[in-house]
């Protein structure tokens, strides 16, 4: 593989406790962590092959606690795609996932504002059959943790009804059986190849469109491992990895 290659930014939102953290380590570094500690904000890049093309990924793994509300707009402002989630087990965090929906959809919106060109992502094929809103950029929800038959508290009937209210695609997943882990982000990522090309098809018509991420393709450049320790959480870290 050639030392660049695009980079796609994917932010993971939800409650805490909802198995954010075990998600993106699950994708990132194939290990399913087993203790909630939690987080602030972690990022992790990880080289990976999507229907046939290479690409690096950039997840950022944020805190869901109330006081990071401010954090979070910035978590927000940086983000391309988000995968928003919460726990089969836990009604209370399938019923803020709208909070944290209106929270990308208002950022994402007041960032482009200046842009008269509007969004150049059209939504999933979910939301066109649904009659969903137009999604400002792209998301996925996800009802983590469906291991835990017994105890759910959310039938995936209502989060499939969730997802279309909100105009964004569903899938449930196991960060612990590494279930639909892959499926949640890749298809984030294949949403937003639509959107850059959405925007390369506006410039060959002189519309000059960004859409509402306001990022251009990027090279990834060169990275370079550090090491993770998955007993220790820290406030801003990197952990790279290089298949």
């Amino acid at each position: 593989m050639s030392g660049k290659m695009t980079l796609y930014k994917l932010v993971v939102l939800g409650d805490g406790g909802v198995g954010k953290t075990a998600l993106t380590i699950q994708l990132c570094l194939n290990h399913f962590v087993e203790t909630y500690d939690p987080t602030i904000e972690d990022s992790y890049r990880k080289q990976v092959v999507i229907d046939q093309q290479s690409c690096m990924l950039e997840v950022l793994d944020t805190a869901g606690q109330e006081e990071y509300t401010a954090l979070r707009d910035q978590w927000i402002r940086d983000g391309e795609g988000f995968v928003l989630v919460y726990s089969i087990t836990s009604r209370a965090s399938f019923s803020r996932i709208t909070k944290f929906y209106n929270q990308i959809k208002m950022v994402k919106e007041s960032a482009s504002s200046g842009s008269p060109s509007g969004p150049s992502y059209l939504g999933s094929p979910m939301s066109h059959t649904a009659g969903g809103p137009p999604l400002p950029v792209p998301v996925m929800l996800v009802g983590n943790k469906s291991d835990k038959a017994v105890e759910r508290a959310v039938s995936a009937q209502e989060g499939q009804a969730l997802a279309k209210e909100l105009g964004c695609d569903f899938v449930e997943a196991s960060a612990k059986n590494c279930i639909n882990v892959e499926k949640a982000f890749y298809d984030v990522v294949r949403m937003l190849r639509q959107q850059r090309q959405n925007t390369q098809n506006a410039k060959g018509r002189g519309g000059g469109a960004q859409g509402f991420s306001g990022h251009r393709d990027r090279d990834a450049g060169p990275e370079y491992p550090k090491s993770f320790r998955p007993d220790r959480r820290h406030r801003s870290r990197i952990t790279c990895v290089l298949l």
